[in-house]
């Protein structure tokens, strides 16, 4: 039997190399300006590259505005190249690598009205724009399909030029890939509809354009759903064949996540979400949509790797490299996730708590993170300063008034 790696050995991923095997999870972190990354997102990355972690990936980064879901996201465009400069700078100073989240919103976009439908794998009524005035949705055409894979592309050439090292794909927690690969979305009944396969054709597509258009020199990844968490979701099975026809695309790694931002955010965070913090941060009006989003949502207690039997089985069914996300807190939970044949560890939450956190793992001062899985620090994406550990000191909001190249 082979001897795993060590999560602090090396990693190949297409084109370039990581340090170890430690990513930082995209996580929306709110420390935006115009659209574009402010210097409060160069510190937070700066911060996790120089507290060890082998790749950090920022999130979320729209490839076209109206693919945003809120106001303060950024848009990648030519004329933010010189801020993700910036962010790529600072963090490779400190010996990491830099990954940026490209997505799309479809008909997830809940701070910003669009005009006209939102494209979406199906029209019909949009519960998840209610409150921002996006009732309708409709289905995308071929025109629609191949528009949207060059945003893709483009995005990803900006990124390239920018000095950046990945970028990640992001086809989960219900933005507009996973609303084709979920049948709780996807009723379409042609080729990109039906079947876990066809479902899976215009993601892939995506995938393709990015990897034709930077994979010589980026590594490219994708975000996927381990299971939607939710009735009349996409399941593990499917989550299988998605896995399969995106290693045939040409993924360099699938980052192995689960559940939707609206639908099933227990199951996605492992834990319940924390309404009061909402209401604090965001006030009683502007929280209604997450109070009306955890209604009836069941009761979760945290348990570390909560998504590892899903995970196991994707692992058993495909070649590609994997990213275990989901409860991992601890060198324990990374050497698990090493014996059982991932070739990466992905957190987000624990290094939110503990940007050091990797560094400690490897001193031996530490071996378990301090994050309590409370979800407090999620309401601060909407917060004037940004994401925030509220066990941890502050951050500078003067930080998050300027872009990071000015």
């Amino acid at each position: 039997m082979n001897t795993p790696p060590s999560p602090f050995d090396p990693l190949q991923l297409g084109p370039i190399t990581l340090r170890n095997r430690f990513i930082k999870s995209g996580a929306n972190e709110g420390m935006v300006v115009d659209g574009a990354p402010s210097k409060a997102l160069v510190k937070h990355h700066r911060d996790l590259a120089a507290g060890g972690v082998g790749m950090t990936t920022a999130a979320y980064g729209a490839v076209s505005e109206i693919g945003r879901t809120l106001p303060n996201q950024v848009w990648i465009r030519p004329e933010i190249i010189p801020d993700l400069k910036a962010l790529a700078d600072a963090v490779h100073a400190e010996g990491g690598r830099m990954s940026y989240q490209l997505t799309h919103g479809g008909l997830f976009v809940t701070g910003i009205k669009v005009k006209g439908r939102l494209m979406s794998a199906c029209s019909g009524f949009n519960k998840a724009g209610v409150l921002s005035g996006n009732w309708w949705s409709r289905a995308m055409d071929e025109d629609d399909m191949a528009q949207v894979i060059e945003e893709f592309a483009t995005a990803a050439r900006i990124c390239r030029e920018a000095g950046l090292d990945a970028v990640e794909l992001h086809m989960g927690h219900g933005y507009l890939l996973n609303q084709f690969l979920s049948p709780f979305n996807n009723k379409r009944r042609d080729q990109y509809g039906g079947s876990a396969e066809n479902r899976a054709r215009f993601p892939a597509a995506v995938l393709a354009g990015v990897k034709a258009a930077v994979g010589k020199d980026m590594a490219v990844l994708a975000k996927i759903n381990v299971s939607d968490g939710v009735k009349g979701g996409a399941t593990v099975e499917d989550a299988i064949v998605t896995a399969r026809v995106l290693e045939r695309a040409g993924a360099d790694m699938l980052v192995l996540s689960g559940g939707r931002n609206v639908e099933s955010g227990a199951f996605m965070f492992g834990s319940n979400l924390n309404v009061e913090e909402m209401e604090k941060v965001l006030g009683k009006k502007a929280s209604m949509a997450f109070k009306l989003a955890q209604f009836g949502a069941p009761k979760v207690t945290f348990k570390e790797m909560y998504f590892l039997d899903y995970s196991r089985q994707i692992r058993a069914a495909v070649k590609v490299p994997l990213g275990y996300l989901g409860g991992a807190k601890s060198l324990a939970n990374a050497e698990t996730a090493m014996r059982d044949g991932f070739e990466a560890v992905v957190m987000a939450r624990a290094l939110i708590h503990d940007t050091g956190l990797v560094n400690k793992f490897k001193s031996g001062e530490l071996t378990q993170s301090g994050c309590t899985n409370c979800n407090r620090c999620v309401p601060y994406i909407y917060h004037p300063a940004g994401t925030w550990c509220v066990m941890t000191p502050p951050n500078d909001p003067a930080l998050n008034r300027s872009r990071a190249a000015a």
